[in-house]
């Protein structure tokens, strides 16, 4: 498997701009545990923009453990079993999350 932070280098990869229309947001992602970090996600533009660290004003934050993050991009966790079982909490707009989890793949 991937490791957390590779899985963020290839995030603009698997972006669809399409998808993404209008949209201009910043989603921060606190992971805990191992292999876990801070980054964030800037969509803006048509263009995915990933930055390891924290985002000084995010649209949203998404705290999760590392593993559960990995197993979610994977798609062996589904994001709103885990979030119903609390092991994704959001911070900010849950709106901009429920679009954000549509733009890559």
């Amino acid at each position: 498997m991937a490791s957390v932070a590779q899985l963020f280098v290839n995030m603009p990869k698997a972006f669809d701009a399409n998808k993404a229309g209008d949209m201009n947001a910043t989603v921060q992602f606190d992971l805990s545990g191992e292999g876990g970090g801070q980054w964030y996600v800037v969509v803006a533009d048509g263009i995915c923009d990933v930055e390891q660290g924290a985002a000084e004003s995010p649209t949203a934050t998404i705290r999760m453990d590392a593993d559960d993050y990995a197993a979610l991009v994977a798609g062996d966790l589904n994001a709103m079993e885990a979030f119903m079982q609390q092991k994704i909490r959001v911070e900010g707009d849950l709106n901009t999350v429920m679009k954000f989890q549509t733009l890559f793949g």
